[in-house]
């Protein structure tokens, strides 16, 4: 496995992104790298957010 480096992230941002993915409104670079952030496989209509008001 290889090291993984921590990085700041502004929460809201990243809720913002995360709802947006599920949406499928994200552009591609983005949902690559939420997919990258979370350890996800390419988007499989997995909700991240299954309580979401959005859904």
């Amino acid at each position: 496995m290889r090291e993984r480096k921590l990085h700041w992230i502004n929460s809201p941002v990243l809720f913002e992104a995360i709802l947006r993915y599920e949406e499928g409104r994200l552009p591609r670079s983005m949902s690559l790298w939420v997919e990258q952030l979370l350890d996800l496989e390419a988007h499989k209509n997995s909700k991240l957010l299954p309580n979401s008001p959005h859904s």
